[in-house]
């Protein structure tokens, strides 16, 4: 640095997942450019329940220096190929949400028209036999592939992630101090946050702070007042109860969300315990009654007591203001039920590393940045409103008001676009690409009444070909495979191995 370089102060308040991504994306990013400060109370408890991610999170592991084996071990994370839904179309039936691609696309046209064609010419194969990650997911098995050939995220121990986290932030320069904010101090004049006042009387100033206090939103609401807009009227789960359990058997590869009369349950293996919770909307169903439903369908001995953690799923109408950028929950919240929750933390950390200031905040930036954000999360919530309202269950009040209510015009325009066309198109760098909506859209019974005239070019021999091929490919690549349990318990232990 030149020697009349002043680096940025930069203080985070709040610990947590949140926290400590961010101090330690910014500090090994950042270096000496920045002066950073994480303040915590060790007696302030985290919401540490979101507990499988989707795939985006390897890539930022590898951005901040992580070796995967380590990071594995520290967090006693399995591997994971996507997320099982039972019951969310009618009770009895399931479906797969797998990463990944399914099939093979053609540039004009995506893989499900030249399956749909295949379905009118008499093969019964179902969508989801063209998916190796699901396929892999269904048979137990998982490897490093060469070419990033499996698509895959983690099941890992949240608060074990952030203490890891907090390691290599403060390994990097990232200090840390310990105490409870006892007062946000604004400038008169900007409206500016100027310190961080602790109860022990000491004081932080910065000159940009990152408001990571979870549900509180101590800087972003407690101080700047931005509002919350609350979407409920969407996504009615307002309420979620979280337990560890020991294993009840190998782990498998892939996240599960039963359905339930009043919400869904979530069930996430760990190598060395389950993770389990139940969310419902409170409307339905009372905490008692969840907690007794969560606690009589337990696969495995329970090794915590049941946390209950209320929610509104919504997002602040600014996540940066002033000098002032929100991180996590204090962003805003949708339920874990697509595991987003983490990965909308990377987003803004990495949004933000991408518009850090130099010197002066610019309003264009903030502008920009909010944009991005909100946008992010508006395309999440649809992707989560989907599996609610397109169902055929009408056998609770819960389920008969999430089949009938108003749904926002951008989830019905994509909704009826597949239903007519078969079509599906990304946006914006969009969190969810095309085969995942595609995936969802098919298991909620959502079956498109035409698809692309490119797939009807192929004569039935070439069509046949072309769809054994796939499914030959998938059978022999999994076959290959060791089981995912054994491939943890090697990974963890040795280097990494890869199948070729």
């Amino acid at each position: 640095m030149t020697s009349d370089f002043t680096p940025m102060r930069i203080v985070v308040a709040g610990g947590g997942t949140a926290g400590w991504m961010a101090a330690a994306a910014l500090a090994y990013t950042m270096g000496e450019t920045i002066d950073l400060t994480l303040v915590e109370s060790d007696a302030i408890g985290t919401v540490g329940v979101g507990e499988a991610t989707i795939p985006p999170l390897v890539l930022f592991n590898r951005l901040i220096g992580i070796s995967e084996a380590d990071f594995m071990r520290e967090t006693q994370a399995t591997f994971k190929l996507g997320i099982e839904f039972e019951n969310w179309r009618c009770e009895g039936e399931k479906y797969f949400h797998a990463f990944g691609t399914t099939g093979r696309d053609h540039w004009s046209a995506g893989f499900q028209h030249f399956w749909a064609e295949g379905n009118e010419r008499g093969h019964t194969e179902s969508y989801s036999d063209y998916c190796l990650e699901l396929v892999a997911a269904y048979a137990r098995k998982f490897a490093h592939l060469p070419k990033n050939g499996l698509n895959y995220a983690y099941h890992l121990n949240a608060t074990a992630y952030a203490a890891f986290l907090r390691r290599i932030a403060e390994k990097s320069g990232a200090k840390r101090v310990e105490g409870k904010i006892a007062q946000v101090e604004l400038d008169g004049d900007s409206g500016n946050i100027t310190a961080l006042r602790l109860e022990d009387g000491q004081r932080l100033e910065g000159d940009l702070f990152l408001d990571c206090t979870g549900f509180r939103a101590l800087l972003i609401e407690g101080a700047l007042h931005v509002g919350y807009d609350d979407w409920s009227h969407y996504l009615p789960c307002d309420r979620a109860i979280a337990v560890q359990t020991e294993l009840s058997g190998p782990p498998v590869p892939y996240t599960r969300a039963i359905a339930h009369d009043a919400g869904w349950q979530w069930r996430i293996p760990l190598q060395h315990r389950g993770g389990n919770g139940i969310v419902y909307c409170s409307r339905y169903l009372s905490q008692d009654a969840a907690r007794e439903r969560l606690m009589s369908t337990l696969e495995g001995k329970p090794i915590s007591e049941p946390r209950a953690i209320p929610f509104t799923a919504g997002a602040r109408r600014k996540q940066w203001h002033r000098n002032c950028v929100a991180i996590g929950l204090a962003g805003g919240f949708l339920e874990p039920l697509e595991s987003t929750s983490i990965h909308l933390i990377q987003r803004a950390v990495v949004r933000l590393m991408r518009m850090m200031p130099a010197g002066q905040v610019s309003e264009r930036d903030i502008a920009e940045f909010n944009d991005q954000q909100l946008t992010d999360m508006i395309q999440v919530r649809d992707f989560l409103i989907l599996h609610y309202n397109a169902t055929d269950r009408r056998d609770s009040p819960f389920w008969r008001q999430c089949a009938t209510m108003d749904i926002p015009d951008t989830l019905r325009q994509k909704i009826e676009l597949f239903r007519e066309t078969g079509r599906v198109f990304r946006k914006n760098e969009e969190i969810f690409a095309e085969n995942s909506w595609v995936q969802v859209m098919l298991g909620q019974g959502i079956k498109p009444q035409n698809h692309h005239p490119i797939a009807k070019k192929m004569s039935d021999a070439e069509l046949s070909r072309f769809l054994s091929s796939l499914r030959e490919n998938i059978t022999k690549t999994v076959a290959a495979l060791p089981s995912h349990e054994d491939y943890v318990a090697q990974f963890c232990g040795s280097k990494q191995a890869t199948v070729a």
